[in-house]
């Protein structure tokens, strides 16, 4: 089990590199306040926000179980969120039926 796991994450690198940076980043921000997060890179080039705005914070939120905070900041983490989780565990039973 643990070898298709190593095996699994070996094949998507860079998929597991971003999303660990992201789940770490937003596990020290809520933890600690030191804020390494991505910045919005549509933000900083356009000057208005993009749809994908406040998924950080409300993810912190969730971490937090603030399910309030999380929805005012962005409700999509309520569906992305989810829906990353079904492709990720879809993708893996994929991966391990080969």
């Amino acid at each position: 089990m643990f070898n298709l796991i190593r095996e699994y994450i070996f094949n998507n690198k860079i998929i597991v590199i971003v999303g660990g940076f992201f789940l770490f980043s937003t596990i020290l921000k809520s933890t600690t306040g030191i804020d390494i997060c991505i910045p919005c890179i549509w933000k900083k080039i356009f000057g208005f926000q993009c749809p994908g705005c406040g998924l950080t914070t409300a993810f912190i939120s969730l971490i937090k179980l603030d399910f309030k905070t999380a929805f005012e900041s962005n409700w999509l983490i309520f569906i992305i969120l989810p829906a990353g989780f079904y492709y990720v565990m879809k993708d893996y039973a994929k991966f391990s039926r080969k």
